[in-house]
C-alpha cells in the first residue's frame, strides 16, 4: 500500500514540476528518471532531496502528533552533465573521434588502441586516405629510395624459390606494399626469368583505398575483360605479366599454395603498448583527456588485457635485462601477426622477410611520431604524422618458435650485410658504368643509404641534404620451413 501510494504522490510532483511529456524528454539527458523516479528535482547531483509522506495507515482524524515517514535520496554518485554549448567544436574529426571514445568508456584508452586509431582509421586514419611516402610525404622508405632495395629483395625470393624446388605456383604476399615501389623493381627486375614470374601470384595486403590505387599504377596493371561472366575479373601486371589480387588482411589471401612473404617496414607500424614501472608495479601508459581538452599520459590504476602480453615478454627475457628497465613496450599484434604467419609457411611451405628499423631485444620506449620528415609530439594532431615504433626481433623470433617447430627463424642481421651479400655492390658497379653524372651522384647517395652508417664521408652538397646511412638501424629476418634449409644470405 506505502509503495502504491509513493507511486501516485510521485506521479503527481513530477507532473506539477514538467508540464508535458514532451518537454520532459528535451529538458535533460536525465529527463526520463527525473519522469518516473520518486524526486521532483536536478538542481544538483549531490543534492539530498527528503520527501515527507504522510502515513498511509492514518485517517484524516487520525492524531496529528504521528511522526511522517521520509525518503531520502542520495545522487552524489550520478553523472552531471556538463552544460549544453552551442559553440562549434573545431576539433578534426579524428580528434573528435578519439575523444568520443573515452567519453565513452568512461576512462583512457590504451596507446595501442590510440596507435590504431590513428594510423587505420577508416575516415580518417593517416594511412588511409594519402599518399604519406617520399620526398614530398613525411617520410622515404628504403625501396623509394633507389631501385636497387626491391631488386635485392627479388633476388632472395628468387632463391628461396629455388629451394623451395621451384614450384610451378608460388604465392608471393606483401604486407602494407606503400606506393608499390619495392614489388615494381621486383617484378621489374626478375621479368627475365620467366619461369620465376610465371609462377607468382602477387597477393597485396593494403587496408587504404589509397595506396591501392597508387600500387595499381605503380604495377602497371592492366584488368582483363572477363568475357565468361562465369570467373571474378583478373588484374595483370604488365611489367611481368603475373595476376595481382589485394586484400585488407592477411588470412584473406588463399592457402594451399607454397607461399613467400615480404613485410617491409610493416611490423614497425603495429599498435604497441606501453608499460611504466610504478611503486605498485608495472603499469600500462594510457591515453586521457586532460581539463583543457588536451590528450595527455597516465597510468592505469590496475592491470589490463595487454599485461598478459607483459609477462609473456618479460618470461622470454632475462631477469637483469628487465631489472635495468623503467618502461617496457609490448605488441601483440606483432606476436598474432608471426603466428599467423608461421602457421601458413608450416602448412604450405616457402617462407617469410622481414626488414624493419628494431633491435634484438626489449624494447624501452621507442614510440615516435614523424611529420614532414621531421619528430613531432606524439599526441599532437593525431592522423597528421605517422606513428611507429621499433620492432622487438626476439619477441618475434620467440613467438615464431612457439607456433610451430616445422620452422627455422634465421638473424636478425643488419641490413648493410643482408644487401651486401645478395649482392647490391655488383649491382650499383653496373648501373654506374651506363649512367649520366646525375644519376651517378644519385646512385652513390642511394647506395648510402641503403647500407651505409651514419653520415656519408664523400658528400659535398648542403649540411641539410647530407645522405644518412640506414645500413645498421635496419635489419632483416627470415622464418622459413625447416625443409627448405637456411634461405639466403643467413647460412
Amino acid at each position: 500500500m506505502l509503495r502504491k501510494l509513493l507511486r501516485h504522490r510521485s506521479y503527481i510532483a513530477n507532473n506539477a514540476y514538467l508540464p508535458s511529456p514532451k518537454r520532459s524528454m528535451l529538458s535533460s539527458p536525465f529527463s526520463f528518471f527525473s519522469a518516473t523516479s520518486s524526486s521532483s528535482s536536478f538542481s544538483s547531483p549531490h543534492t539530498h532531496f527528503v520527501e515527507n509522506v504522510d502515513d498511509p495507515t492514518k485517517s484524516a482524524s487520525s492524531d496529528s502528533h504521528s511522526a511522517p515517514s521520509s525518503i531520502s535520496i542520495d545522487r552524489s554518485s550520478l553523472y552531471n552533465p556538463p552544460d549544453h554549448s552551442h559553440t562549434p567544436n573545431s576539433d578534426p574529426d579524428l580528434v573528435k573521434h578519439l575523444k568520443g571514445i573515452i567519453k565513452f568508456r568512461g576512462g583512457p584508452i590504451s596507446v595501442g588502441e590510440y596507435m590504431s586509431e590513428v594510423l587505420t582509421n577508416p575516415k580518417a586514419g593517416y594511412y588511409i586516405n594519402r599518399d604519406v611516402f617520399g620526398a614530398e610525404g613525411d617520410f622515404i622508405t628504403s625501396p623509394e629510395v633507389s631501385q636497387m632495395f626491391g631488386e635485392m629483395v627479388g633476388v632472395w625470393v628468387m632463391c628461396l624459390w629455388e629451394q623451395m624446388g621451384q614450384p610451378e605456383r608460388v604465392n608471393l604476399i606483401e604486407l602494407g606494399p606503400g606506393r608499390g615501389t619495392l614489388m615494381a623493381d621486383l617484378l621489374r627486375g626478375a621479368s627475365k626469368f620467366k619461369n620465376f614470374t610465371k609462377s607468382l601470384n602477387v597477393h597485396l595486403v593494403e587496408c587504404s583505398p589509397a595506396l591501392q590505387k597508387l600500387q595499381h599504377q605503380k604495377l602497371k596493371c592492366v584488368d582483363e575483360e572477363n568475357e565468361a561472366q562465369d570467373t571474378v575479373k583478373r588484374t595483370i601486371s604488365s611489367l611481368a605479366g603475373t595476376p595481382v589480387s589485394w586484400h585488407t588482411l592477411l588470412e584473406e589471401v588463399p592457402s594451399g599454395l607454397p607461399t613467400i612473404i615480404i613485410a617491409h617496414e610493416f611490423f614497425d607500424a603495429l599498435p604497441i603498448h606501453q608499460f611504466q614501472r610504478a611503486s605498485r608495479g608495472w603499469c600500462e601508459k594510457m591515453v586521457d583527456v586532460a581539463e583543457d581538452s588536451s590528450f595527455r599520459f597516465v597510468l592505469s590504476p590496475q592491470p589490463t588485457p595487454a599485461t598478459l602480453y607483459l609477462l609473456k615478454r618479460c618470461k622470454w627475457a632475462t631477469t637483469e635485462e628487465i631489472s635495468k628497465l623503467n618502461q617496457i613496450e609490448v605488441c601483440p599484434k606483432a606476436m598474432e601477426l608471426t603466428e599467423t604467419i608461421v602457421n601458413r609457411i608450416s602448412s604450405d611451405g616457402g617462407g617469410a622477410l622481414i626488414i624493419d628499423y628494431g633491435l634484438d631485444g626489449v624494447i624501452s620506449d621507442s614510440l615516435q611520431a614523424i611529420r614532414k620528415h621531421q619528430f613531432v609530439d606524439i599526441l599532437d594532431n593525431p592522423g597528421s604524422a605517422d606513428l611507429s615504433a621499433y620492432v622487438d626481433f626476439a619477441s618475434i623470433r620467440h613467438s615464431a618458435e612457439e607456433a610451430s617447430g616445422e620452422v627455422s627463424v634465421h638473424g636478425p642481421i643488419t641490413q648493410s650485410q643482408f644487401l651486401g651479400n645478395l649482392g647490391i655492390n655488383f649491382r650499383v658497379e653496373a648501373l654506374l658504368q651506363n649512367c649520366t653524372e646525375e644519376q651517378a651522384e644519385s646512385l652513390r647517395t642511394g647506395y648510402w643509404r641503403l647500407v651505409g652508417d651514419g653520415e656519408a664521408p664523400f658528400w659535398e652538397g648542403s649540411d641539410d641534404c647530407i645522405p644518412i646511412g640506414m645500413g645498421t638501424r635496419y635489419k632483416a629476418m627470415a622464418i622459413v620451413n625447416k625443409n627448405q634449409g637456411a634461405p639466403v644470405p643467413f647460412q
